[in-house]
């Protein structure tokens, strides 16, 4: 089974994490501001249909 030679400091993993965790923040940020864009209706680089028929709400 491989193991590895050294352990890895603290700085290091905390690093890595933190990275993670800004990648995960930012991928959140963008897909809430495409959520709200299209409720908004100002969507400009997202193909969106809309199946909904507006004779179906009344």
């Amino acid at each position: 089974m491989a193991v590895p030679k050294k352990r890895t400091s603290k700085s290091k993993s905390r690093s890595r994490k933190a990275n993670w965790k800004r990648k995960a923040y930012y991928a959140s940020k963008r897909a809430t501001s495409l959520g709200k864009s299209i409720l908004a209706g100002k969507n400009q680089s997202f193909i969106y249909i809309n199946t909904t028929n507006k004779e179906d709400n009344i």
